[in-house]
């Protein structure tokens, strides 16, 4: 078996086959002297493959065989002759990769590939360096400058670049201030607005209270100026005669629309006859009692229409109701009781016109002596029924029914401060 191994030069950029001229194996000194300077200085020159018109897949070394390259490689054997060629071209390549940027060897498309590349290079250099004689061609035209004075502008201008660059620097340190300030004036107004929406909330809740307190208060005046009417009302209002209207009906006195008498012509049933007295008793107990009056033999018990009077110190009771029917001449509780209660007026009288800064100034229209009333002719009607007629009987009563009237106005007069007051 043969023991040489046949390999190719392959192209440093696509990795292709590539086959030698022969001359690379006779090269002079001079020619190997030239290959040996720089091919290329300058700035790097990169390869593009996309301006590589045809690119070919790279064979692997593991491909080659047994066919037709046109040059092979031998192991260590003694054949000086077929080695060398193969040393030659080796060194050569080698001698200008280390002269040039690019690796050695490169296919014929690599190589045209890369002089149309150096090519637009080369065209481009020149188009830059044209235009830089021609801006140095406008310079040289131009006048000369002081160069101190640019110097200056240099220097101040360095200066001003300095102050400008403390002045960045402060105006930096009062953005952080400010912002911190920022920050802080923040977080008060946040606290503000939740201060103010608190405020806002008590002041609904206490304009909510204060419009219910003013209605209130309004509601209140109302009921005391309505309280002070009646109260000025009731000051004016006698209280005797609102409690005990006496006035007279035809032959009849009357209190409270009841008629006190008897006529012949006009029956008037004794229930009716029984609650005039009964009103006539609490009247005269209760001007009494308005007046500190406490009377000397009787005492006044009003007691609607079966009142009576009773006898200090004898307990005895002398009524003031009757029933009609047939009487016995020695049935005269009723005509005893009459008088009692005549007595008593006659002694409210006395007290009355004994009153006041000028006695006697006051006096009532009809006296009383004993168990008659007289007018102002000194006609007498008995207050008992027995021995004497209706008629007179009911003028009787119609009179002292006048007299007590004349009481109320009179202690309507004298406690006009308080006239309300009963007690």
């Amino acid at each position: 078996m043969d023991p040489r191994v046949t390999v190719n030069f392959v192209c440093q950029r696509c990795l292709n086959p590539i086959q030698l001229e022969p001359a690379f194996s006779h090269l002079n000194e001079h020619t190997l002297a030239e290959l040996a300077l720089p091919i290329y200085c300058g700035e790097e020159v990169e390869f593009d493959p996309s301006e590589i018109d045809k690119l070919v897949p790279p064979l692997q070394l593991t491909d080659s065989g047994p066919h037709h390259h046109g040059f092979t490689l031998v192991g260590e054997s003694g054949d000086t002759e077929k080695t060398q060629p193969l040393k030659v071209a080796t060194g050569l390549f080698d001698l200008v990769s280390s002269n040039s940027d690019l690796d050695h060897p490169l296919c014929e498309e690599c190589t045209d590939a890369l002089l149309d590349l150096m090519d637009t290079t080369l065209s481009r250099t020149q188009t830059q360096a044209q235009l830089c004689h021609q801006l140095f061609a406008s310079l040289s035209g131009m006048p000369e400058t002081d160069v101190s004075a640019l110097e200056n502008e240099l220097e101040n201008l360095e200066m001003e670049e300095k102050r400008l660059v403390e002045e960045l620097a402060e105006v930096e340190k009062e953005q952080k201030a400010a912002e911190k300030v920022l920050k802080r004036h923040e977080e008060e107004k946040k606290r503000l607005e939740e201060e103010e929406e608190r405020y806002w909330r008590e002041y609904c809740t206490h304009k909510s209270q204060l419009t219910a307190m003013e209605d209130e208060n309004r509601s209140l005046k109302n009921q005391m100026k309505y309280t002070q009417g009646q109260l000025e009302r009731l000051k004016k209002t006698n209280i005797f005669n609102t409690t005990f209207h006496i006035w007279h009906s035809g032959h009849f006195g009357t209190i409270n629309n009841l008629r006190l008498g008897r006529l012949p012509t006009v029956t008037v049933t004794w229930q009716e006859i029984n609650a005039a007295w009964g009103q006539t008793v609490l009247l005269l107990a209760s001007l009494a009692r308005k007046i500190g009056l406490k009377f000397s033999k009787y005492r006044l018990v009003p007691f609607g229409n079966h009142s009576y009077i009773e006898v200090v110190g004898e307990n005895k009771e002398l009524p003031l109701y009757g029933s009609g029917g047939f009487k016995f001449l020695w049935d005269t509780k009723f005509d005893a009781g009459m008088s009692a209660f005549l007595e008593c007026q006659a002694e409210f009288q006395q007290h009355v016109e004994a009153q006041g800064p000028q006695k006697g100034c006051f006096c009532f229209p009809y006296r009383i002596n004993k168990n008659f009333i007289e007018d102002n002719s000194n006609n007498s009607f008995s207050i008992k029924m027995q021995f004497n007629s209706e008629e007179q009987w009911t003028k009787a009563l119609k009179f002292l029914l006048t007299n007590l009237k004349w009481g109320v106005t009179w202690a309507s007069t004298l406690f006009s401060g308080t006239p309300g007051d009963t007690s």
